[in-house]
């Protein structure tokens, strides 16, 4: 099976292409993935997949094959097994980086084989799916590298904080503090949300929506249409 897809990261190529092969970096970014060990250019971990109640998860290994900086292209083999189960999943993924007004074009060409429950669902249902996670991951990337560059500086301590702290320590004061003053309080900064919990497993049907439960309703709707013919072609038969 092969599969398209491309995707910009705001920054720079020289500083995508770091990012981009800063493998314990980015491991986050993909939903349902786990980074067990990086060896060099060899890789291990884990992919959490669920689809409904079915719940896969996949164990493997990948290696860098190709890291040619100046051509802008990278490439990875990977190939992995059901930790329990006989279905496999193999796959060589060759990305290319293009400058695009000061950001990033990556395309990233996937010959893919997968063997197992995944591949009932067949290449159309594959594609919508492969889409839609180079589309997380991308936003996953944007989302940290934004957060990593333009992170505000710490606020300069007010005050009357570093009077109540001094007095704290035993230390003493020459000055006291008007009562105009603005609360600390008021003066310290909102705590920031708690990030969202990351999924540690990879939601297919709520990833891909309506297009994968489309192509089960049809799968599902034959199969019933056969069992119900055999069901009344055995009853006919009887009578």
């Amino acid at each position: 099976m092969e599969l398209e897809h491309s995707f910009t990261v705001p920054v720079p190529v020289d500083q995508a292409w770091d990012v981009l092969l800063d493998v314990e970096r980015v491991a986050p970014c993909m939903p349902g993935a786990t980074l067990d060990s990086v060896d060099g250019d060899e890789i291990k971990g884990r992919i959490k997949v669920k689809v409904g109640p079915i719940s896969i998860t996949y164990a493997g290994t990948a290696r860098f094959t190709e890291r040619n900086r100046d051509a802008g292209v990278v490439t990875l083999e990977a190939a992995g097994k059901e930790t329990r189960g006989s279905g496999t999943a193999a796959a060589t993924i060759r990305s290319e980086l293009h400058s695009q007004d000061g950001q990033t074009q990556v395309t990233v060409h996937t010959s893919l084989n997968v063997t197992g429950r995944p591949a009932q669902f067949g290449r159309g249902v594959m594609a919508d799916i492969s889409a839609k996670l180079i589309g997380i991951f991308a936003t996953n990337l944007a989302e940290m590298l934004t957060t990593g560059n333009g992170s505000a500086p710490e606020p300069a301590v007010p005050e009357p904080a570093v009077q109540a702290a001094a007095q704290a320590n035993g230390a003493t004061t020459a000055t006291s503090v008007p009562a105009s003053r603005t609360p600390v309080a008021a003066l310290a900064p909102a705590p920031a949300p708690a990030p969202a919990p990351a999924e540690d497993s990879l939601n297919l049907l709520k990833v891909a929506g309506l297009p994968v439960l489309k192509r089960i309703a049809a799968t599902a709707g034959a199969l019933l249409a056969v069992l119900a013919a055999v069901v009344i072609w055995r009853r006919r038969r009887r009578q």
